[in-house]
């Protein structure tokens, strides 16, 4: 293969392996933008992975799979939210026993289950598909890559432009102040949980259903922190966030493509790789940027 097959190669991956982490990024941008740090983004994809495959082998249909795997991200989400923000635990908690539970129970379930590979169709636009590089990498891609494109300016558009993201930014900021104006602050902040484990539902279902065609255990191999290290990277600003998560898709897919390609590194720094790059991503470009003032603060009414 020449030089430009190899890299048109190293994009194409990329791009896929970025689809998943964009969906989550943007669930999670938002929840961040609502005061809510969700460790538990890890538990949403591993879940929705797992749900995604097991409803896909039972009902033959990859679609239906999908959606299921959506369900059980907002069900994540619903028992993290009403755990944190009913009942006052520390969200930090919840998030890493949940990443632990799911993680334990898709391991379980994968050993003693059997299911059928599915994957959503692939859409392939005529003409648009010959153009040199590009045209593969984004007019050859399965269908929910297209759903990306709108789930992307819709979250732009909730948060900096709707009523609901007006508040739903007050309460990341100032709560106290959200509080006063009557605004329920423990509620947007569920309903912003609830948007993140939908998307993240989505990336991780995705994950099985769309680009792999089957499940394997701890498939998304801590993706979850991935996206929380891209929202980080972004600056809590939606466009840069993305711009993270094609950086570390890219990672990822260089980490892939590099043995294949004949060049030899140590396999454990291999897989290390797009970790290491979250880390320095984050020494680099967050310092001197400002994270939403109430982020990761728990908040009771009454209490300053």
């Amino acid at each position: 293969m020449s030089a430009a097959d190899n890299i048109a190669t190293i994009l194409s991956s990329g791009a896929r392996l970025t689809v998943p982490l964009a969906f989550a990024a943007c669930g999670e941008y938002l929840a961040q933008r609502a005061g809510t740090l969700n460790i538990s983004v890890e538990a949403m994809l591993l879940g929705a992975a797992f749900g995604s495959i097991a409803v896909a082998s039972a009902t033959g249909s990859a679609t239906v799979g999908l959606a299921a795997g959506a369900l059980v991200g907002v069900a994540v989400a619903f028992v993290h939210a009403n755990l944190s923000h009913r009942l006052q635990i520390n969200t930090f908690v919840i998030g890493l026993v949940l990443n632990a539970l799911v993680l334990g129970l898709t391991s379980y379930l994968i050993t003693v289950s059997s299911f059928t590979g599915h994957q959503v169709w692939l859409v392939d636009v005529p003409v648009l598909r010959d153009i040199p590089i590009l045209g593969p990498l984004l007019f050859v891609q399965r269908w929910p890559v297209y759903l990306l494109l709108l789930v992307i300016p819709l979250t732009w558009w909730l948060v900096e432009r709707s009523r609901w993201g007006l508040e739903l930014r007050a309460v990341g900021e100032n709560p106290q102040a959200a509080d006063v104006s009557g605004i329920d602050v423990n509620r947007r902040r569920r309903q912003a949980l609830l948007w993140c484990g939908l998307l993240a539902g989505l990336g991780g279902a995705y994950l099985a259903v769309g680009e792999v065609g089957s499940f394997n255990q701890n498939m998304t191999a801590g993706r979850g922190y991935l996206v929380i290290a891209a929202v980080i990277f972004g600056a809590w600003r939606l466009r840069r966030t993305l711009v993270g998560c094609v950086v570390f898709g890219l990672a990822d897919a260089m980490r892939l493509a590099l043995p294949a390609l004949g060049v030899t590194m140590n396999s454990q720094l291999l897989i290390a790789a797009p970790y290491l790059l979250a880390l320095l991503a984050m020494l680099v470009f967050a310092t001197g940027h400002r994270e939403p003032r109430a982020l990761a603060q728990p908040f009771q009414r009454g209490v300053a």
